[in-house]
């Protein structure tokens, strides 16, 4: 509750506290241009960011190995592309911090030491086209005899 309480309540706050100085400083226009810049310099950021991350989650997964480090990366760049959208100063330097390496990589870490990762292995039943139009039973059925010529199924005749 704390948590949710800082995040909806007192940020907010401080974000508008701290806009309305600004705009005192260097005047409302400036400070929108600064807002709309940073917000545009993020999104590029983010964008180049996660087009990194995508492609070495790619060469993790063709090695066959789990992209753990990337999805944590993903989670941490979303979360900072989020925060880089939402107007506000405070909002804008923690969307940083998640979008430069060095401190997304601390930030993983420090993540990783609190948290539990539970990884699962699945196989998947690979079909051929004229196999996804059987039903479930008939699925199972034909599933005993992929590997092979014979294509077990069932008819009417209509006439």
């Amino acid at each position: 509750m704390p948590i949710v309480f800082i995040l909806f309540i007192i940020v907010p706050i401080i974000e508008i506290t701290l806009l309305i100085n600004v705009g005192q400083w260097i005047g409302v226009w400036y400070t929108v241009g600064l807002v709309l810049l940073s917000a545009f310099i993020g999104v590029n950021m983010l964008r180049i960011q996660s087009l990194s991350t995508l492609s070495r989650a790619r060469q993790k997964m063709d090695q066959g190995e789990i992209p753990g480090r990337e999805m944590g990366e993903g989670i941490v760049l979303a979360v900072g592309g989020a925060l880089l959208v939402t107007p506000g100063f405070v909002t804008d330097i923690v969307g940083f911090c998640c979008l430069i390496p060095f401190t997304r990589h601390a930030l993983i870490r420090f993540l990783s030491q609190r948290m539990t990762v539970i990884a699962s292995h699945q196989t998947v039943h690979q079909q051929r086209p004229f196999e996804q139009e059987f039903s479930s039973h008939d699925q199972e059925r034909s599933s005993r005899s992929v590997g092979g010529d014979v294509i077990d199924g069932e008819y009417t005749r209509k006439d």
